[in-house]
């Protein structure tokens, strides 16, 4: 399943795992010392073409709407690696809570490398 699903008096909000990419990557950007989200091939490719893309960004939604996010990132180089990982996990717990009202259970990082800070 590629989304979430919840009823109210109205309807159906259905909220995609792209969504929670998207939240979770723009969350994660706004730390200092995250010089980007790391890409896949899949990625790389679609960037070329003209299209954004989350898709190293590993989304699982439970049936109990309990959410699990693997994230990989690209670290400024300077920073304390574990600090500016614990600041991107609450950081992306927060902003995933606050604009889906889902449940997060695990917030994975994993540094894909090490780059200058300026460009």
């Amino acid at each position: 399943m590629n989304q979430d699903e919840s009823r109210n008096d109205l309807g159906v909000v259905r909220i995609h795992k792209n969504v929670i990419s998207s939240i979770s990557s723009i969350a994660a950007m706004e730390i200092e010392g995250v010089k980007s989200v790391a890409k896949n091939l899949k990625s790389g490719l679609l960037e070329i073409i003209g299209q954004k893309s989350f898709s190293a960004i590993k989304v699982d939604i439970s049936k109990n709407e309990e959410v699990r996010v693997e994230l990989p990132l690209i670290i400024k180089y300077g920073y304390n690696i574990p600090d500016v990982a614990g600041r991107v996990q609450e950081n992306v717990r927060q902003a995933l809570e606050r604009m889906s009202n889902l449940s997060v259970k695990d917030i994975n990082i994993n540094v894909r490398g090490i780059e200058r800070g300026q460009q």
